[in-house]
């Protein structure tokens, strides 16, 4: 990708001190960048994704165009949501490459919006996905254990590095002994994963379309 980079600079991980609200730091990183960014928050960890080449970009286009086609009319991009605790502190803030929402943005959802000054409540998807660039380790790894531990149904994952789509679905939160609320996020997983290779109809539960990942092949 020719601006990676460019970005490869701030691809290493920034860790918070405990006591900074994430979404600070993250508001911090993006106004000190000198180009638009959009950095994550997962596992107590500041990820900055490297900017997407053509092919990742007209992928998710077509993904996106392949879901209204089939009537999912809740499919979108670009929104970033916070996940929280029991007691209400943030204990993730991602921005899909796409999803599908549970319902339209609510009064309640743009209250919670701008009292976190951007982000949507996790609870809204059904559905996210991810189409891996260089930072695939993350798509693979943190953030699949972050949505799992968000409970959100449906991860579809474009693996381009291994050059293989998934469709995990079933998300597990081991109950944990303690109230170690991190411990049980680190070991969210997705119970069910269905695999083909790149180019090749990916399944989708129902009420989704099988996905033609032959854009990425």
């Amino acid at each position: 990708m020719s601006a990676e980079p460019i970005m490869e600079p701030i691809m290493e991980p920034v860790v918070p001190q405990p006591q900074v609200d994430p979404i600070d730091l993250l508001s911090k990183l993006e106004a000190a960048s000198p180009m638009p960014i959009r950095p994550e928050y997962v596992e107590g960890t500041v990820y900055v994704p490297p900017q997407p080449d053509e092919n990742h970009n007209d992928g998710i286009g077509e993904l996106y165009l392949q879901f209204r086609t089939a009537g999912v009319h809740l499919v979108g991009f670009g929104s970033g949501f916070r996940a929280a605790d029991k007691d209400g502190a943030t204990t993730a803030l991602v921005a899909p490459d796409f999803y599908v929402r549970r319902r339209k943005a609510s009064e309640l959802d743009e209250s919670c919006r701008k009292a976190h000054r951007g982000w949507y409540p996790v609870d809204m998807l059904a559905l996210v996905g991810e189409v891996t660039s260089t930072n695939h380790e993350t798509d693979t790894g943190p953030k699949l254990r972050t949505y799992a531990a968000a409970g959100i149904p449906v991860y579809v994952l474009i693996d381009r590095h291994a050059k293989t789509a998934h469709c995990y679905t079933d998300p597990v939160r081991p109950e944990k002994a303690d109230e170690d609320e991190d411990d049980a996020s680190v070991d969210a997983y997705y119970s069910s994963d269905t695999k083909v290779t790149l180019g090749d109809p990916l399944p989708l539960p129902a009420p989704y379309p099988a996905l033609d990942t032959a854009p990425f092949a």
